[in-house]
């Protein structure tokens, strides 16, 4: 290779974030991958943010890797359980990476749950989504919305305070039971910033106060909203990340008719996190994981699953997201008010719903 042309390379590899040393490590670290031969993945439903796709995409690029998924549906606690429980474990039930809550990233730390691994496009993250150690690290969001069978649900709710109106009675459910998975724990939240509450414990309060009003007036359902219980009519009103019912709309495709809402108030962004399980029985495995999904294919994936990818800015510098994956996303619009609560919040609000939800709502949500 000649002078120019390596300097040619430095300069294109330095315009995506990528440094020389990284580039020049890629082949050791791929070829170490393919020698473990597996990685262990887990909590990755494939409709949720476009999961299945990626993890196809990463398949694809890299065939002599299984992927070895456990527990699609579990939650971000499930994750970090699944970590404890298998610490000396190097079978195939030891997780090798976790997609977790922003707010677990920095307790999974503190407990020693996971390694540090800087990706190769790590300085286009955001600052504000990583730690600086590389413990974890942002990689999407999304915004709380809610989706509704519109078959069954005559006027679609615009926003929390509507809910409480008597024709959506045994109508609304969380996703889940808010103590142990992130998504139920922001629906509280966002319901709490509607009702006044800034975001942490006064959040929790105010959220846990509207869930009690909406359990006392018949109108929450104990039951874990997903697509099966909106299609059934179990569950015909869900709150949930826009991405993901977004994708539960695709999947029901008219049967029923469903409707994806950004609520008018308590607009609130979540921010998902990725890390490496300290005991990974596949270390490169799940290094070479997280080069794929911070990658622009990775994070292009994302948006595709109508996810917001935590490198979308350089993505839209560089211009390389095609404008068909735009056109897909709701209105630019119903995202401007949205509220990015800071670590601190998130923390002080996960500490006063986890606290008060048995004594104050009194249901649990299976």
């Amino acid at each position: 290779m000649t002078l120019m042309k390596t300097l040619a390379t430095s300069a294109s590899l330095l315009a995506m974030g990528v440094s020389m040393a990284a580039a020049q490590s890629m082949d050791d670290l791929v070829a170490a991958a393919k020698a473990e031969g597996s990685l262990t993945t887990i909590a990755l439903p494939h409709d949720w943010c476009g999961y299945g796709a990626v993890i196809e995409g990463f398949k694809a690029k890299y065939p002599e890797i299984t992927v070895n998924e456990l527990n699609p549906d579990g939650s971000s606690a499930d994750e970090l359980e699944a970590i404890r429980a298998n610490k000396g474990n190097t079978g195939p039930q030891a997780p090798d990476v976790v997609d977790i809550g922003l707010s677990f990233g920095p307790a999974a730390k503190d407990e020693g749950l996971i390694q540090p691994y800087k990706v190769s496009t790590w300085d286009s993250i955001p600052d504000s989504a990583k730690d600086a150690d590389g413990f974890w690290y942002g990689d999407y969001y999304g915004v709380m919305s809610f989706i509704v069978n519109t078959d069954l649900v005559a006027n679609v709710p615009t926003d929390w305070s509507d809910l409480m109106k008597p024709e959506y009675a045994n109508a609304f459910a969380l996703s889940g039971d808010p103590r142990s998975g992130n998504q139920g724990l922001m629906s509280v939240m966002s319901a709490g910033m509607a009702a006044g509450g800034a975001p942490g414990a006064d959040s929790a309060a105010k959220g846990l106060e509207f869930m009690a009003g909406l359990n006392k007036a018949g109108n929450f359902v104990p039951v874990s909203g997903k697509t099966g219980t909106i299609a059934q009519g179990a569950t015909p009103i869900v709150a949930a990340w826009d991405y993901n019912a977004l994708a539960w709309r695709d999947t029901l495709a008219g049967n029923p008719k469903a409707e994806v809402v950004i609520p008018a108030s308590g607009v609130l962004a979540g921010v998902y996190v990725q890390a490496i399980s300290a005991f990974a029985p596949h270390p490169n495995a799940a290094k070479l994981w997280m080069e794929y999904i911070y990658s622009d294919e990775g994070q292009l994936g994302w948006l595709n699953g109508y996810c917001h990818p935590i490198r979308f800015n350089d993505l839209a510098k560089r211009d390389v997201i095609p404008a068909a994956m735009m056109a897909k996303l709701p209105p630019a619009a119903a995202y401007e008010k949205a509220v990015f609560p800071t670590l601190e919040q998130q923390g002080a609000h996960k500490e006063g719903v986890t606290a008060g939800w048995e004594a104050v709502v009194g249901v649990k949500v299976e």
